[in-house]
């Protein structure tokens, strides 16, 4: 009980420690290159996403909440990266931490996205996995390995940050 109730204290904390952050441009490579927990979350219609579907292909996970000013700040530019990456292989996927699916609806009403948005509820999977601030963004190549991290918001729509990404597909 104690570790939950650490999670949700860590968890209301981030917004600030992400915001005090510089805000980096770039994404930084993870040497060790550790195998990207598996999981397993529902859409806001009920639509169930396991990442290990997405075997194959680069796949962005963005983790964030409503609640996050630089998260708010970002998601345009997701959707940006989206339009531009959904026809070139490359998966995005929002997993939203610890808020309802109401909170979120609401949320898309002034930041609409075509993206699927996840919910780990009880941040279940927020816990497996290195977010240390919201936003928390990791690019997991084919292999299913965690190979970039970004942490704090980003421009998501500069073809220079999707770069790296790209040169991740498989031909």
């Amino acid at each position: 009980m104690f570790h939950r109730l650490a999670i949700v204290v860590l968890i209301l904390a981030l917004p600030l420690l992400a915001a005090a952050a510089p805000q980096s441009q770039g994404l930084t490579s993870v040497e060790e290159r550790p195998s990207a927990p598996d999981f397993s979350l529902e859409d806001m219609d009920g639509n169930l996403y396991r990442l290990s579907d997405f075997r194959g292909q680069p796949v962005i996970i963005n983790f964030w909440a409503t609640w996050c000013p630089p998260c708010r700040e970002e998601m345009p530019s997701m959707q940006r990266a989206w339009e531009g990456l959904r026809e070139k292989g490359v998966a995005m996927l929002a997993i939203n931490v610890g808020e309802s699916v109401d909170t979120v609806f609401q949320f898309t009403a002034n930041y609409p996205v075509e993206f699927p948005l996840l919910f780990d509820l009880d941040s279940a999977v927020t816990e497996k996995w290195p977010v240390r601030g919201l936003p928390s963004t990791f690019v997991v190549d084919p292999e299913g390995r965690i190979v970039y991290q970004a942490i704090g918001g980003r421009g998501w729509g500069d073809p220079e940050l999707l770069e790296p990404v790209l040169d991740l597909r498989i031909d």
